[in-house]
């Protein structure tokens, strides 16, 4: 009998966000974050209720674009921007139903939050620093997008507190796997 899940799994291949302005998403992830676009597709839309069926979207709406981007490691990440009937353009909070956050990790933390203050992104207070439990060694602080999408800078050069006890998830180079 084989692992407990879906049959073949590998591990996550990306992730997806709709952004009101797909244009002005790139350009922050590009030029502020340090991403890499790789393909764009678009526009579509269906009169024959597929996107209803296989996105459960309003059959009228329009997928005027998508992006991919790849932000050196970690999981790739698709940008969409949508136009349809009804549409709720309100970004959700993390407490929201839906709510969400994109982590990037960083080896400079000081360095990482300087920087996206001196572009004038909002660094919603100051890095926290967690010194014991699961997630010792673990430093993070939220930042916004333009349009207030919650980001997180988060870094643990000397690996999290659970990786030291788990041989499941030995990734970091502090741990070595045995």
């Amino acid at each position: 009998m084989g692992a407990p899940g879906l049959p073949g799994l590998r591990g996550t291949d990306h992730i997806g966000f709709t952004v009101p302005d797909l244009d002005a998403a790139v350009a922050f992830f590009v030029d502020v974050i340090g991403c890499e676009p790789f393909y764009e597709l678009g526009p579509f839309q269906s009169d024959d209720g597929w996107m209803e069926t296989h996105l459960d979207v309003h059959p009228r709406t329009v997928m005027r674009r998508l992006k991919f981007l790849r932000c050196r490691h970690g999981s790739n990440f698709e940008l969409f921007e949508y136009e349809a009937p009804g549409q709720n353009r309100a970004q959700p909070r993390n407490s929201d139903v839906g709510g969400h956050h994109l982590a990037f990790y960083v080896d400079d933390m000081d360095g990482a939050v300087a920087y996206l203050r001196a572009k004038g992104v909002r660094v919603l207070g100051e890095p926290t620093v967690r010194t014991g439990g699961p997630n010792g060694g673990q430093t993070w602080v939220y930042f916004l997008s333009p349009w207030g999408m919650q980001l997180e800078l988060v870094s643990f050069p000397n690996g999290k507190g659970y990786e030291r006890e788990t041989s499941a998830r030995l990734w970091h180079p502090a741990f070595p796997a045995a």
